[in-house]
C-alpha cells in the first residue's frame, strides 16, 4: 500500500478482523484494506451470519454492506471476504469484482471464481 507506515500491522493476525474460525459453523477470511476490515471484524460477523443460517456468500454480501455503511469511502477501497461453512458451501464478496479466488474440491480438483461486488 502505498504511504504505509514501516511498522504497519495489517488484519490477518487480528483473530475476529482478518480471521475467524468456529469448528461447529466455518470459517471466513479478508483481504484488502486493513483499517477497514479491522474496525468492522467482518469476519467474525460472517461466522455469527451463518451460525444463523445464512449462506456463505450471503453472509459475505452482508459484511461488505456493513463495512460500507460504517466506514466512509470503504466502497472506492478493496475490501474482501471468504466463507465456508461445515456443509462445504463457499462464498466470497467484496467492494467490486476484482478478486478472485481458487476452490479445491476432491470431485472437481481447483476451480477459480469471481467475487461478487456491487459498488
Amino acid at each position: 500500500m502505498a504511504f504505509k507506515h514501516h511498522d504497519r500491522i495489517g488484519d490477518s493476525p487480528i483473530i475476529d478482523a482478518g480471521l475467524y474460525v468456529d469448528n461447529e459453523i466455518g470459517g471466513a477470511v479478508a483481504t484488502g484494506v486493513s483499517e477497514v476490515i479491522i474496525k468492522t471484524l467482518g469476519s467474525h460477523l460472517i461466522v455469527e451470519l451463518m451460525r444463523n443460517r445464512l449462506a456463505p456468500h450471503t453472509a459475505c454480501k452482508e459484511a461488505v454492506i456493513r463495512a460500507v455503511k460504517k466506514v466512509p469511502d470503504a466502497e472506492n477501497l478493496p475490501v474482501y471476504y471468504i466463507a465456508v461453512n461445515k456443509e462445504g458451501e463457499f462464498g466470497a464478496y467484496g467492494t467490486n469484482r476484482a478478486f478472485e479466488y481458487a476452490v479445491y474440491t476432491e470431485s472437481k480438483g481447483n476451480t477459480l471464481h469471481q467475487a461478487d461486488g456491487v459498488f
